[in-house]
């Protein structure tokens, strides 16, 4: 009796434990990503190198839903001024329960501005 009544609390505890550990490293990826991306823009790379460099530092995300945005676009940008890179991945939860807590899917996103060299 005491096994019905305890089960369904602690899977619920184990599956959010595994669903935030899952979107934590998603967004320590994603943040990773950002910050190697605007690096390349500051030294002069071009759109394609950034989105390159972006994808090769998240090796475990889907590619066809990693969103990298840069701006200014690549002729704009001047010496001195920022450039900012923002990269957006969406992660699918797959606890019921949690899925409606956190919203499904879930938006890991990092915005990162560095001043072009």
């Amino acid at each position: 009796m005491e096994l019905a009544l305890i089960l369904p609390l602690l899977l619920l505890l184990i599956f959010g434990i595994i669903e935030f550990g899952r979107v934590f490293s998603t967004q320590l990826m994603v943040a990773h990503g950002a910050r190697e991306g605007v690096r390349q823009a500051t030294v002069g790379a071009s759109d394609q190198v950034i989105f390159e460099k972006v994808k090769a530092s998240a090796p475990f995300l889907e590619e066809g839903s990693l969103i990298v945005t840069i701006t200014p676009e690549e002729a704009l940008r001047t010496r001195g001024e920022g450039v900012k890179v923002k990269v957006i991945y969406p992660v699918t939860i797959y606890a019921p329960i949690i899925s409606q807590v956190l919203g499904n899917p879930y938006i890991a996103a990092s915005e990162v501005t560095m001043r072009v060299e």
